[in-house]
C-alpha cells in the first residue's frame, strides 16, 4: 500500500505490520472491530446477533461471532490474527454443524441475550424486523437456507485455502478475508481483503444465493400471502391512480411494499404493508451510503416545514447502521390478511402518499443536488 504525496509528485510505501507488532489482540481488538462495523467484511449486509457463542449441547467450545444475512442465514465468523493456523476450517466447520439444529425462537432468544449485555432496551424482534427491512416477523425466513462460514485473518496457510476452495466447490459457502495492519507514521490502518473466492466462484454463490430468494418466495405463495398482497395492490392502484399520476406506471407485486419512482434515482416513494401495520415512505437508498445520509440530513433540516406541510408528524429513521435512510407514515393496528380493514388501509394510505409526495417532492430534489 502507498500513499500519494502531491507536493513532491511521488508515493510513499506504507509500512505494513502485523497485529502481534501493534499489540493488538484477537478478541479485545480485531472481534470487537468487526462486531462494531461488519460492513468491513465486503459490501453486503450482516447483523451481528451475538459474540463469544457458547450455547452448544455436551460441549464447551465458542465461536467469535454469530450473524445473520440478508437470507436469514446464520454466518459464523472466526477471526485469527496474523495466523489462521491448520484446523480454523475444521473448527468453524463444527460451530456451523451446530448452529444447524437452531430453531427460530432460539436464535431471537440468542439475539436478545446479546442486545441485554449492551444495555440500550432493544427488543430482538423489533431488530429482526428492522433489518429484514420492515418485513413482519412471521414471514422472515431464519436458519432455513445453509449456514455460512467467514473466516479472518492476517495470513492463511495453504491447508486452509486450499480446504475452503474445496468447500466452495462442494456447496459449503465460506468466505477468506485477509487482515493486515499498516503504520503510517503516527497513523494505524487497517485493510481487510477477500482472498476467497476468487472471481471465478462468484457466479456460483450468485446462483446460491437466488435460489434461496426463489425458495423463500415459493414458501410465501404457498401460504397465500402473495396472491392476496396482489389483489390488494390491484385495488390499491386502481384507487390511487384516480387521485395522482405518480403510480400510473407500476403494476401490482408480489413484495409487501410497492414502490414508484421520485424523480431522483436511488430514492423512491412506497407503499407497504404488514400484519400489523401498513405506511407510505420515502426509501433514500442510492448505491452510496454518504449521500443517503447527506440527504436525509438536509430533508431533517426541514422537519418542521415538511411535517406542518404533511398535516401530522413523521417517522424519522436515519439508520445510521444501514445504508439507507426513510421517512414514513404510519397506519398502526391494521392487518393487510383482513380483508376487513381494506378500505380503511386503502384511504389512509392514498391520502397519506398525495401529502407525503407534495411534502417532499420538490424538496428532495433540491436536497438530492
Amino acid at each position: 500500500m502507498f500513499v500519494i504525496d502531491k507536493a513532491n509528485n511521488k508515493i510513499d510505501k506504507i509500512e505494513s505490520k502485523t497485529f502481534h507488532e501493534l499489540g493488538f489482540k484477537e478478541r479485545e481488538h480485531l472481534q470487537e472491530w468487526i462486531a462494531k462495523n461488519p460492513s468491513c467484511l465486503g459490501d453486503e449486509e450482516l447483523l451481528i446477533i451475538q459474540k463469544e457463542f457458547d450455547g452448544f449441547n455436551d460441549t464447551n467450545e465458542r465461536l467469535d461471532l454469530l450473524a445473520l444475512d440478508k437470507y436469514g442465514a446464520l454466518v459464523v465468523i472466526e477471526n485469527k490474527l496474523d495466523d489462521t493456523g491448520k484446523n480454523v476450517n475444521w473448527q468453524a466447520l463444527k460451530y456451523v454443524s451446530y448452529c444447524s439444529t437452531l430453531s427460530v425462537p432460539q436464535i431471537v432468544d440468542i439475539y436478545q441475550a446479546y442486545l441485554d449485555k449492551q444495555g440500550k432496551g432493544e427488543k430482538a424482534k423489533d431488530k429482526l424486523v428492522e433489518f429484514f427491512d420492515d418485513k413482519p416477523f412471521d414471514e422472515i425466513s431464519l436458519n432455513e437456507r445453509d449456514q455460512r462460514m467467514i473466516l479472518v485473518a492476517g495470513n492463511f496457510r495453504k491447508e486452509v485455502t486450499s480446504t475452503a476452495m474445496w468447500m466452495i466447490n462442494h456447496g459449503i459457502t465460506v468466505q477468506c478475508f485477509k487482515a493486515t495492519p499498516y503504520k503510517y507514521g503516527e497513523e494505524l490502518l487497517l485493510d481487510i481483503e477477500q482472498i476467497i473466492p476468487v472471481k471465478e466462484a462468484e457466479d456460483y454463490l450468485i446462483k446460491m444465493a437466488d435460489k434461496a430468494k426463489e425458495a423463500e418466495a415459493a414458501k410465501e405463495s404457498s401460504q397465500g400471502i402473495i396472491a392476496l398482497r396482489k389483489k390488494y395492490w390491484g385495488e390499491l392502484l386502481e384507487k390511487f391512480n384516480t387521485m395522482s399520476h405518480q403510480f400510473q406506471n407500476v403494476n401490482p407485486g408480489n413484495d409487501h411494499w410497492l414502490s414508484g419512482g421520485s424523480g431522483v434515482a436511488g430514492i423512491s416513494f412506497s407503499f407497504v404493508v404488514t400484519k400489523t401495520y401498513v405506511s407510505v415512505e420515502l426509501s433514500i437508498s442510492t448505491s452510496d451510503t454518504t449521500t443517503n445520509k447527506r440527504i436525509y440530513d438536509k430533508l431533517y433540516a426541514m422537519k418542521d416545514v415538511i411535517e406542518n406541510d404533511y398535516g401530522d408528524s413523521l417517522l424519522w429513521q436515519r439508520l445510521d447502521e444501514k445504508k439507507m435512510s426513510r421517512i414514513s407514515s404510519r397506519l398502526e393496528g391494521v392487518n393487510i390478511s383482513d380483508t376487513d380493514d381494506w378500505e380503511k388501509i386503502k384511504q389512509f394510505q392514498c391520502e397519506a402518499m398525495v401529502k407525503l409526495y407534495n411534502a417532499l417532492h420538490d424538496r428532495l430534489k433540491k436536497a438530492a443536488k
